[in-house]
């Protein structure tokens, strides 16, 4: 395997952190990405965080293009690839000449391979999906909703052209690919069909470009349930590396991971991919909701009887600190709400359930048993009725 110095990496000096004279020698940890300016962005914050938290070490940032990168001509669904963000780089982590990769949670194949594994999630940004309109369009329309019949969005990803043919069959959905400003160049050129597109909240406002954003969707904001691990950085590194772990032990979050486990969980119990119009809502209780007999929420996971012995405030985790973490509102309970929605909307199998999530081993229960459910629901029936020919699915997403 080619080294480094042969691989296709481009180099950011900046980001090395500076020693003081009495150090004789400094540790260096290499930091891989891709070479797009919002994957930039992502690990420049993650590098920062680190160096926080670690002012005497050294840190190389290492970019590199991946095979998503490289075709930006085919829509995403036509791909059979899995780790068409990850691939080339696990490659370099792999072979020693990486100690982590910095990634886009939602990017990242829920089947890791043997020898790596998911070390630490960081605080995750807004998740949700936003609403960018065109600029002439801007003063006259606020919503999907107000959209002409046959006004045509602009997405590549297949779950959110099966929800929004779900809510919005009026409208057409055509792909658009590229990096962020590329996307938006495309929706701004007066030339282009596009009236709006879809895109992640995250990674506008990472870019500064919240400004942009017309409508914030969710659930209960045009049903769209938002991608597994959205919003969330998920750093990737060798199984055996305790050094590294050691290093990203301070810049982790609890409840993020907790989150990102149990969604994961769920995709890789559905066999799901980013292929795969499969979406999520996870979020914690609030003290301020009250007992939980009274909150208004899907019938739990775990027996009924569990929930009536326990109340709306968090416990004392075994470790003596309060269990809500760095939010000390939020109670140890997580809501999931989760869909499987057909090619043209009109078949899903979707759910809304709690639980209380303590542990690792709790989140990937959690998604397991709310899978598990969805499949009762007849998920495992509309996944099977995805073709697996991408030609296929690209002519169903835009008919």
């Amino acid at each position: 395997m080619a080294g480094l110095q042969d691989a296709p990496l481009v180099t950011a000096s900046t980001t090395e952190t500076s020693v003081p004279a009495s150090t004789t020698a400094k540790q260096t940890f290499h930091v891989g990405t891709r070479k797009s300016l919002l994957a930039r962005v992502q690990a420049d914050q993650v590098v920062r965080d680190l160096k926080a938290a670690w002012p005497d070490y050294a840190f190389e940032i290492h970019a590199m293009s991946t095979t998503g990168d490289n075709n930006q001509a085919t829509a995403l669904h036509k791909f059979n690839e899995k780790a068409l963000w990850t691939q080339e780089l696990e490659v370099l982590l792999q072979g020693g000449e990486l100690d982590l990769i910095v990634h886009s949670l939602k990017d990242m194949p829920t089947q890791l391979p043997i020898d790596l594994h998911l070390g630490c999630v960081t605080k995750r940004e807004d998740p949700r999906d936003a609403l960018v309109m065109k600029p002439t369009l801007v003063d006259k329309y606020k919503g999907l909703a107000d959209l002409p019949e046959g006004s045509v969005v602009g997405t590549s990803s297949l779950r959110r052209i099966a929800l929004l043919k779900r809510r919005y069959p009026h409208l057409k959905y055509a792909d658009v690919r590229g990096n962020l400003g590329t996307r938006l160049a495309k929706l701004d050129s007066p030339e282009s069909e596009y009236s709006a597109i879809i895109l992640a909240v995250a990674g506008l406002e990472r870019l500064g470009m919240g400004t942009r954003i017309t409508a914030f969707l969710s659930k209960s904001n045009g049903g769209m349930l938002y991608a597994v691990g959205q919003g969330a950085l998920g750093i990737e590194t060798r199984k055996d590396d305790t050094r590294t772990a050691g290093l990203l032990a301070k810049i982790g979050c609890e409840r993020t991971t907790l989150q990102a486990l149990a969604e994961r969980s769920l995709m890789r119990t559905l066999e799901g991919g980013c292929s795969v119009p499969i979406g999520v809502e996870t979020e914690w209780i609030s003290r301020k909701s009250g007992p939980l007999a009274t909150q208004e929420v899907g019938v739990g996971i775990k027996p009924a009887d569990e929930y009536h012995k326990l109340t709306g405030i968090a416990e004392t985790s075994a470790g003596g600190t309060d269990a809500a973490g760095e939010d000390g509102d939020l109670t140890d309970e997580m809501i999931m709400r989760s869909i499987v929605v057909s090619l043209d909307g009109q078949e899903a199998a979707e759910l809304e359930t709690r639980r209380f999530v303590r542990s690792k081993e709790d989140a990937d229960e959690f998604g397991w048993e709310v899978a598990k459910q969805l499949v009762g629901q007849g998920a495992d029936r509309i996944l099977k009725g995805i073709s697996l020919d991408r030609g296929i699915i690209h002519e169903q997403g835009n008919a």
